[in-house]
């Protein structure tokens, strides 16, 4: 039997592109007469549904390569691809339009705006796309619901604890249903009960959502419970571990 063949006859379809493919990716930036090299031919694929971590040091190059992989950053050198296309020949217009349609950021502070509830907070994407507020507002409060928060739907973040802010981050991030989830720190200002419910939450939205997940993190508790690790040390990768969770 032919080996490219399934046992039905039909030709097996190739096998799919990885979700991120960076090559030789370096990221410098100019430091008064000098320059600092935050990544160093950093080579890494990323396939779809992944849950991973980017680990190391303040300073290691995590955060740097979490803003590249969000199209907030450009490298300096390399090639970077998300789901095929070079990044690089994307035009700011289809950059900012696969940023808001693929990829969904938490980030370590929950950048929420005060004035605004929860569900105002949740809605604002949305709105920024063009929906209705009655589309937008049902699809908040599905996703507020999702992350246990449908009794705080009103109320604004100073009402909240920061366990409650980091989900309605979360809930935000979600709503567009994006491809992929990145997470800066993510329990940074959280106190280790409240974080392990956030990345209990996080695992289980990329287990029943398919999303892939990204956190750049430094908590070793964090980090044991990650089926895979990239580990970056001055700008470089490593390590890249992948293993059972803890």
């Amino acid at each position: 039997m032919n080996s490219h063949l399934t046992i039905s006859g039909g030709a097996t379809p190739p096998p799919r592109a990885p979700l991120y493919d960076l090559q030789a990716i370096s990221r410098t930036f100019p430091f008064g007469r000098t320059d600092v090299q935050a990544l160093r031919d950093v080579s890494l694929a990323i396939r779809h549904g992944e849950y991973l971590a980017l680990c190391g040091a303040s300073g290691s190059g995590k955060s740097t390569l979490l803003n590249l992989l969000g199209l907030i950053d450009f490298p300096t050198s390399g090639t970077l691809r998300l789901e095929g296309d070079d990044v690089a020949a994307l035009d700011e217009v289809r950059r900012a339009e696969c940023r808001s349609r693929k990829i969904g950021f938490i980030f370590q502070n929950f950048n929420l705006v005060p004035v605004l509830s929860a569900l105002e907070n949740v809605m604002l994407p949305l709105h920024i796309q063009g929906q209705s507020a009655a589309q937008a507002s049902a699809r908040a409060r599905h996703w507020l619901e999702q992350v246990g928060l449908e009794g705080q739907l009103h109320f604004r973040p100073d009402r909240l604890s920061g366990g409650q802010r980091q989900r309605v981050a979360i809930a935000r991030a979600l709503i567009t249903e994006p491809r992929v989830l990145l997470a800066d720190e993510p329990t940074a200002n959280l106190d280790s009960r409240t974080g392990d419910g956030v990345m209990e939450l996080l695992a289980s939205l990329n287990r029943s959502t398919g999303a892939t997940c990204i956190i750049a993190t430094h908590d070793p508790r964090l980090m044991e419970r990650m089926p895979r690790l990239v580990r970056l040390t001055d700008g470089r990768i490593v390590d890249d571990c992948a293993r059972e969770a803890a």
